[in-house]
């Protein structure tokens, strides 16, 4: 899969590109990873990429040439911008972009980009929530840090991204290491009793019990089997 990302600040992206799923996945050949610098592509000696808006009002808007230029050298991919205004980014969104072969990320600053941008684009507008930051290209990053360790091999165990938080909806169960007990606190011993179908649905069910608690609304749309469904009946019934 390919990523490439357009800022005009693409210093941000070395430690993404020199450490953690990205990193392994470039090295591993599985994802191949692009910066560019829109500054390469302004069209005056001072390597402008914004100006002052028509109309007036504060702060400074995107230029569209050099976004245009820049998008013409890439020539190609799936155009993301990133901004407060699009759909809410999440699990779906990270799955329907991983199909893809290739994405490109637009890292507006300031007041956003000249709206001939959208106009000759037709760009694809994600937002990581409702707040505003000062650039696109964090977001950027965690999403594509999310839709990377969802390509075939890029993380080591593909079983753990199935189990993440809202793979299927759901949040995740809890997890434990070593030590069996530590301050007082135990292990649940179901996880120590080596029984692997209890163990199983034991997180099932805390996976449930987690999701009702603190993200029902969830449950409206989770893909639950029969056993799920049971499940989150017994414990409503609790109450």
């Amino acid at each position: 899969m390919r990523i490439d990302f357009v800022t005009i600040f693409p210093k941000m992206f070395e430690p993404l590109l020199a450490e953690g799923v990205i990193a392994r996945g470039i090295g591993k050949g599985l994802l191949d990873v692009r910066v560019w610098d829109l500054r390469d592509y302004a069209t005056d000696r001072h390597r402008s990429t914004d100006d002052e808006a028509y109309g007036g009002g504060p702060g400074m808007v995107m230029l569209a040439e050099p976004v245009l230029r820049c998008a013409e050298a890439i020539g190609g991919g799936s155009v993301i911008m990133t901004s407060p205004q699009g759909r809410v980014f999440d699990q779906n969104a990270a799955r329907e972009l991983a199909a893809r072969e290739w994405i490109v990320f637009l890292c507006g600053r300031y007041e956003g980009f000249d709206h001939r941008v959208h106009e000759a684009l037709q760009p694809e507008e994600l937002s990581i929530g409702d707040f505003v930051v000062s650039g696109g290209e964090l977001p950027a990053m965690l999403m594509a840090d999310a839709v990377g360790r969802m390509i075939e091999g890029v993380v080591g165990n593909s079983g753990s991204v199935a189990e993440d938080s809202f793979f299927n909806g759901l949040l995740d169960y809890p997890h434990y290491t070593r030590p069996e007990e530590l301050r007082g606190m135990r292990v649940p011993d179901i996880l120590l009793s080596g029984h692997h179908e209890k163990i199983r649905k034991w997180r099932k069910e805390q996976a449930l019990r987690a999701t009702a608690k603190k993200r029902p609304d969830l449950l409206e749309t989770a893909s639950l089997d029969d056993e799920g469904r049971k499940m989150l009946k017994g414990m409503r019934d609790e109450r």
